[in-house]
């Protein structure tokens, strides 16, 4: 990056190799399994690599991969949220449940924080986001609310809580929420203002509780070695030290 401008890295427009539609680069995250949105320290590694770099916030929906995030977090064909050392990524459906037990712990929210191991904030944000059932456990019903609008009624703002988007973050970089759409505000006279923003959900909401706790009866240090070992195979010459710093340590 210059002073003043991103420097995107990205193949040339008429190279056969480029991810050319949104659908192209699903297809590939479920090849590959997990995937960040941008460059990193592990060459190759990345969606930004792989598409024109010349097509970023264009406004194209046809070719920028900007817009093609917000194609995809709808779609629902894979997990899109803050994923990777708390910047933006994309998870295949068969990958999600093995990042869920490691990033968990092997801890449903409610378990978590009944523990003392969430953070009052983080409470706040997801009893907004679910429900509880006759015996007071959480359920996860679908609840389709702007970050805008979650952040009003969790207490944030500038009398209440504090450092929202970091929060928020914490909670998809665990795997308790993930982004599933972008959308405009709306005015009172039911007008769209704005630029788009987020709609975050616990990924239960979307593929089911069953599908995402999939891999709660394996360790959290087996799911590490298994996403390590994915990404080793399809990326050797990743050093451990950018390992690390994207998937974290390897849970005692």
């Amino acid at each position: 990056m210059s002073e003043n401008n991103w420097i995107m890295k990205g193949m040339d427009w008429d190279d056969p190799y480029r991810i050319r539609t949104w659908q192209e680069l699903v297809n590939w995250v479920n090849e590959v399994g997990f995937l960040p949105l941008f460059a990193n320290g592990i060459p190759g590694f990345s969606a930004e690599e792989h598409v024109s770099r010349d097509a970023w916030w264009t406004g194209d929906g046809e070719q920028d991969p900007w817009e093609w995030r917000e194609i995809i977090a709808r779609s629902r064909q894979v997990a899109y949220g803050k994923f990777f050392d708390k910047k933006a990524g994309f998870l295949s459906l068969d990958w999600l449940p093995v990042f869920a037990n490691l990033r968990r712990d092997g801890y449903d929210f409610d378990a978590r924080w009944e523990d003392g191991k969430a953070s009052r904030r983080e409470h706040l944000i997801m009893e907004q986001l679910t429900d509880r059932d006759e015996d007071g456990e959480m359920t996860f019903p679908e609840k389709v609310i702007l970050s805008t609008d979650l952040k009003k009624r969790s207490g944030f703002g500038k009398e209440g809580e504090k450092n929202f988007p970091g929060v928020v973050t914490g909670l998809q970089m665990q795997t308790y929420l993930v982004i599933t759409d972008f959308r405009r505000r709306r005015n009172k006279r039911g007008g769209e203002y704005g630029m788009p923003v987020s709609v975050l959900q616990p990924p239960e909401a979307v593929w089911g509780y069953e599908r995402v706790t999939a891999c709660y009866r394996e360790s959290p240090a087996r799911s590490w070695e298994r996403i390590v070992s994915r990404l080793r195979e399809q990326f050797p010459h990743a050093e451990e030290g950018e390992i690390r710093k994207l998937m974290g340590r390897r849970p005692e």
